[in-house]
């Protein structure tokens, strides 16, 4: 089949497709070079469009993307610049680990990009590892995150605590610098810190480190200057554990005594699964072609959920809809949980809410898909597709209605029962889980499209993996509903 073409660019390869607009691998013929090209598909949202792709042309920086032409006539296109080298994401996917030298130099170049935005009062969408390049000769380099809109430092705390929570898998244990850089991710997250930490302060710990092992000099010095109160016990989400282990003893070296443990004996929570690009089958017996894509192992937690709203605490009342989703109702005020104080005490305490044991590694629940939908715009992720979800399903399960639904309880405790050997949990029993956009109920073909809330849950058993419901009404919450996330394909 001839390739596609949209004006001067050849279209090789469909990257990503979200809110609206298609991310391809292009060519442009009269030049011969590759570009990042982004089609909008949505008419209705032409002038959002432009203003976030005039917002990114602004930008002229060496470390950050251009914008090399926007194109409105008829058809609705942007090229951007196509950012060689891998990205920290793929390098994630790839369990690929960097030398503790060449992250410290990650830090710095990423702050010094991210500083240049700040200093122009530049509005971004969320910073992901998928956003920073690192190509066989060392330079570093960030896809272009500008959007029309005013500066938020909220967005730029949100970026530093992803950054230090998703990157420890990526440091070389055992290398010289390997605790420093650690530590650094650490404070990153908030760990040991009195405040959050800035693009400047990561910024000079990356200069440190790299002279420090180019002299070998001792570890740098904590960003405080009297002893920091531990504000949390939720362990961090998606550590390794051997990462875990080299940060408590960094910490252990920096910290007094009665203020260094870590909790490293609790449970982590399984790695997000990888499923390759592929025509995969869908819930109605169709195929479709997906791109690659990382789905999480298990639906987000209590412990999770509430680092979120931590986040969100911590910004002024005018600031907290950052994260919202455009259309939420102007009526829908915040993002806690039906009777989140008692779910969440009872999940400290080990207690019992509703009836059932609580633990924080247990699932979310009683939120909705507004709620759900924010997190993983804080997450730097977003909601499956029900294509996504079902093609993670069958990836290597040849039977999943086959599937025991799991009870209610901790995640990190679903057995073999329902789990596929992909290593997915609770997809047949658990919660069931929102999914990203609406669809037509098969049984219904003429009838309107919604919301499709998939697989089942503890309550609702039946059907188990196989089970699907539309519903209208987005700010339905229950108590044996709760979400997963997906992590943004390149």
């Amino acid at each position: 089949m001839e390739s596609r073409t949209l004006g001067d660019y050849r279209l090789l390869e469909k990257l990503e497709e979200r809110d609206g607009e298609v991310f391809w691998l292009a060519e442009q013929a009269s030049v011969g070079r590759k570009v990042r090209l982004v089609e909008l598909t949505d008419p209705s949202r032409r002038e959002d469009f432009l203003g976030h792709i005039r917002a990114k042309a602004s930008v002229d920086h060496p470390l950050i993307g251009s914008v090399y032409e926007a194109v409105d006539d008829g058809e609705c296109f942007a090229a951007l610049e196509f950012v060689s080298g891998s990205t920290l994401a793929d390098r994630l996917r790839a369990r690929e680990a960097m030398r503790p030298a060449d992250l410290a130099h990650v830090f710095r170049r990423t702050a010094e990009a991210m500083l240049q935005l700040e200093a122009n009062d530049c509005a971004t969408r969320p910073l992901t590892p998928g956003d920073i390049h690192f190509d066989a000769h060392g330079v570093v380099r960030l896809d272009n995150t500008v959007r029309s809109g005013k500066f938020n430092p909220a967005v730029v705390e949100a970026d530093i605590v992803r950054l230090g929570r998703e990157l420890p898998p990526l440091v070389a244990d055992g290398l010289p610098g390997a605790s420093r850089v650690l530590t650094v991710l650490a404070w990153m997250r908030g760990e040991g810190v009195e405040k959050p930490l800035t693009w400047s302060s990561i910024r000079s710990y990356g200069e440190q480190i790299e002279e420090q092992l180019r002299e070998t000099r001792p570890l740098p010095t904590a960003p405080r200057t009297q002893p920091a109160k531990r504000k949390s016990k939720v362990p961090a989400v998606l550590a390794m554990v051997t990462g875990l282990i080299v940060i408590a003893a960094a910490i252990t070296i920096l910290l007094p005594k009665n203020e260094a443990e870590v909790p490293v004996t609790e449970p982590t929570l399984p790695d997000p699964v990888f499923i390759p690009a592929g025509v995969h089958p869908t819930p109605d017996g169709d195929e479709e072609s997906l791109g690659a894509f990382e789905i999480g192992a298990c639906e987000v937690t209590i412990g999770e959920y509430l680092q979120f709203l931590q986040v969100l605490e911590r910004l002024e009342p005018g600031e907290r809809d950052v994260f919202d989703v455009e259309g939420q109702p102007a009526e829908k005020k915040g993002h806690e949980p039906d009777d989140w104080q008692a779910m969440l005490d009872a999940a400290r305490d080990g207690a019992m809410w509703r009836g059932r044991q609580m633990d924080l590694f247990c699932p979310v629940v009683n939120v909705d898909w507004w709620d759900a939908s924010a997190f993983c715009n804080w997450k730097g992720a977003r909601l499956p597709t029900q294509e996504q979800w079902f093609a993670a399903l069958r990836a290597k399960a040849t039977n999943p209605g086959a599937l025991q639904p799991s009870a209610w309880g901790p995640v990190t405790e679903i057995g073999n029962q329902d789990r596929t050997p992909n290593g997915l949990r609770g997809m047949a029993g658990s919660v069931a889980e929102w999914t990203r956009r609406p669809a037509v109920n098969p049984a219904n073909p003429l009838g309107p499209r919604h919301h499709v809330i998939i697989g089942g849950s503890y309550d609702r058993p039946a059907n188990g993996a196989l089970a699907r419901e539309w519903t209208p009404n987005r700010l339905q919450r229950r108590p044996d509903l709760g979400f997963r996330v997906v992590l943004r394909p390149e």
